[in-house]
């Protein structure tokens, strides 16, 4: 009879033994993943998916913030499209309102998984090394893959921009939006938000509306609203609204074609690319926050030069113009930079074969790396292809480029 040491390193071993080779792993289950995992396995692809369903968008999201996206830019793609936000509203029986509460679009994305990938493997990958042929990709718990072609869709989570001016002040003091899924904790507090984006606009409505006093600085001379003017040009009522507004909704008329369109976006003069992106995804919050924030003060063209712990549950911040504010806690609305190198599952030898600018992989055709079988979705792909890989409706282009590449 086996003794229990013995039969315990059995099944340690049997556990990590490796999984079977496969031609593709995705790594990341969030809309770009799926996506790739949808028109890579209807191409007849063998692939493997790494990742919890949704992760960012239900954990490093604030509950009760709405899809800034119009519906129709919030389909995650499928070759076939039968697994649009349609489909799945049908299929449910439900009466979803515009905008879209996140929550609502978090249940979309698991259904798509559902459809797409029920399989999914929900390990976290702790490397990606070169192997003959491909890739080895180790396993959290040590058990490995290995696949001929790796993508990246691991969304922006790694990539939060943290002013160093507030790197002193304890996560109890300063955080970053991606910090929370809950605001709650702020409620009866004092809280600055920094920052004049859709994420900081919307967070300070929501501090506002659970009790806390809130206020916006922002650097920007004014808040710029999305579609305060254009009502009447983008409903279904103006005729010309499909030639003025491709269905991808990313920037503003004339340039959101060329956002719509990655292979035209590439061939740009480099000068072009980085105007067209800066008009297009420039810090704006939607219209119907307005109403929502008209109680919340809004300091415009002004920066925090200093933040000191004040002791105790406050902070002390000196801005630009001389004056003063003590808060409770600062919320960091300050984005988020893409540098690829800061994926700690990269081994070294990858990274080291990667051309890179500014934190973005230099890609080409089907989302390449300079690494021969190493692609990137989502926000990396933006320098090479465009802003619109920064967002849902960039799975429609990205994911069928993926495939046909890989086909």
């Amino acid at each position: 009879m086996m003794n229990p040491g013995t039969a315990a390193s059995t099944a340690r071993h049997l556990h990590l033994q490796d999984l079977p080779d496969c031609q593709v792993v995705v790594i990341g289950a969030g809309p770009y993943g799926l996506a790739a995992a949808a028109h890579l396995r209807a191409a007849g692809i063998q692939t493997h998916v790494f990742g919890e369903a949704m992760e960012f968008w239900a954990k490093q999201m604030p509950e009760g913030m709405m899809v800034r996206s119009v519906w129709e830019a919030s389909h995650i793609s499928d070759p076939r499209r039968a697994l649009t936000l349609d489909a799945y509203v049908r299929e449910k029986g439900l009466r979803l309102p515009r905008p879209m509460p996140l929550s609502d679009f978090i249940q979309y994305g698991r259904w798509f998984q559902q459809q797409v990938v029920p399989d999914l493997d929900v390990r976290r990958v702790a490397a990606v090394e070169l192997a003959p042929r491909g890739f080895r990709v180790v396993l959290e718990d040590g058990q490995t893959i290995r696949a001929g072609r790796v993508v990246v869709a691991t969304g922006i989570a790694k990539f939060c921009r943290r002013p160093p001016l507030f790197d002193g002040l304890p996560p109890e003091l300063a955080s970053h939006t991606s910090d929370h899924s809950q605001l709650s904790r702020f409620r009866g507090k004092s809280v600055a938000v920094i920052g004049g984006g859709q994420s900081g606009l919307e967070s300070a409505a929501l501090l506002h509306e659970l009790g806390a006093a809130v206020e916006v600085i922002a650097r920007q001379p004014r808040i710029r609203w999305l579609d305060q003017q254009l009502t009447w040009l983008k409903s279904r009522a103006n005729p010309l609204r499909r030639a003025l507004y491709p269905p991808s909704d990313v920037g503003p008329p004339g340039l959101n074609w060329i956002c719509a369109t990655p292979a035209l976006f590439r061939r740009l003069p480099r000068s072009t690319q980085e105007w067209v992106a800066y008009r297009s995804i420039r810090p704006a919050g939607s219209g119907w926050l307005v109403p929502r924030l008209r109680a919340v003060p809004i300091a415009t063209s002004r920066q925090v030069t200093a933040a000191r712990d004040a002791g105790g549950d406050a902070v002390d911040l000196r801005l630009d113009d001389g004056s003063h504010r003590r808060v409770n806690h600062v919320l960091l609305a300050t984005g988020y930079r893409v540098d690829i190198s800061r994926h700690a599952f990269l081994g070294p030898d990858v990274l080291r074969g990667l051309r890179m600018v500014d934190g973005y992989p230099e890609l080409g055709p089907g989302l390449e790396s300079s690494v021969r079988g190493l692609h990137f979705m989502g926000a990396p792909a933006a320098r090479s292809f465009g802003p619109v890989n920064r967002f849902v409706s960039g799975t429609v282009w990205a994911a069928p480029a993926l495939a046909r590449a890989i086909g």
